[in-house]
């Protein structure tokens, strides 16, 4: 790897959690005390679970997101990190909606369009480096799951 490629999948990593580092701030407040106090379904997993979990998500990410940069000639690259940038920020939004509104409704309908944007996102990498695709594979599978815990959520807590 080039000098290059390193500086620019250092952006793409820092970029990404940056994301994640926002996205905890809004969230870490809210969960000794609203979340604890939620009713949460039995398959709810537990909460040191989902740190790990998304560190490896959003490293994923940005490594998908790297691998479609390196691809910037091709003009389908650009709208591609554009997607990436806009379900990026609604992941973040997400955490506000949720954690820091306690609105968890409106926060069903949010990851609801952050899951089409996930998908629509690998999608277009998937043409430009099936290996972004692919990464950007898990990420959806875990933001399905987060959908339905979220849905379980606001249905248990009218």
């Amino acid at each position: 790897m080039n000098p290059r490629d390193m500086g620019s999948l250092a952006v793409s990593i820092m970029i990404c959690f940056g994301a994640a580092w926002l996205g905890a701030a809004f969230t870490t407040p809210s969960i000794s005390g609203w979340y604890a106090a939620l009713r949460k379904p039995a398959w709810t997993p537990p909460n040191w679970l989902f740190g790990p979990v998304w560190s490896l998500l959003y490293l994923s990410m940005a490594i998908a997101a790297w691998l479609v940069w390196r691809r910037l000639e091709i003009p389908a690259s650009k709208l591609a990190l554009a997607l990436f940038a806009f379900q990026l920020v609604l992941n973040v939004a997400w955490s506000g909606i949720f954690f820091t509104l306690h609105m968890v409704g409106a926060s069903f309908a949010e990851v609801v369009l952050l899951w089409i944007s996930i998908l629509a996102t690998g999608l277009t990498f998937r043409p430009l480096s099936p290996a972004a695709g692919w990464l950007m594979a898990p990420y959806l599978l875990w933001v399905s799951f987060a959908a339905a815990l979220n849905y379980a959520i606001w249905k248990l807590n009218p």
